[in-house]
């Protein structure tokens, strides 16, 4: 388990599943995740998914819990990691939109990049943010990650065409991040 300020990034429990499940559902949570179309998702897929979590290679997926009533949020993890170059790619979702633009999301990324740099010894997290997810963004600029390119309506949403935005945080620019904090 790693400690944020206000979440605990830990193993996802089976007890978590039907929460997951009904946040995945969640038409503003979904807009703001998936790449594809937004199908309703059912109750077994989530639950392939969790079953999933054991053979996962290169993948770590935590959730995220509050760490004042210990109420399961979201999740976030490491999408897939390149060991040659020393870069992961990250994401996360905080679930429960009452836990929403109150900095849990922040906490969960710092609390992640610090797992990443300080215990896997990788050089750059990287990430995309949809354009229209302005929140999310700024959240990740909060953390240091800087826009290193736009892809040009890499997404159909709601009748419209979206940029997406790849942002990255390179270890050093991390580290001076953490030591101008102290």
């Amino acid at each position: 388990m790693y400690y944020g300020d206000k979440v605990k990034l830990r193993a996802y429990k089976k007890e978590d599943i039907k929460l997951a499940y009904e946040y995945m559902n969640d038409s503003e949570v979904k807009k703001l995740l998936v790449n594809k179309i937004p199908y309703p998702m059912i109750l077994e897929e989530e639950e392939k998914w969790f079953e999933s979590l054991l053979n996962s290679k290169d993948t770590y997926n935590f959730a995220i819990e509050d760490l004042e009533t210990g109420k399961y949020i979201g999740g976030c993890g490491i999408n897939n990691v390149n060991w040659l170059n020393r870069v992961a790619i990250i994401g996360i979702y905080i679930g429960d939109k009452n836990y929403w633009s109150k900095g849990y999301g922040t906490d969960s990324i710092r609390t992640l990049n610090k797992f990443i740099f300080e215990q896997m010894n990788i050089n750059k997290i990287k990430l995309n943010v949809f354009a229209f997810n302005e929140r999310a963004k700024k959240c990740y600029e909060k953390c240091g990650f800087k826009v290193e390119g736009i892809l040009k309506q890499e997404l159909f949403r709601d009748g419209k065409y979206w940029d997406e935005y790849s942002m990255a945080i390179l270890f050093e620019e991390w580290r001076n991040l953490e030591l101008s904090n102290l």
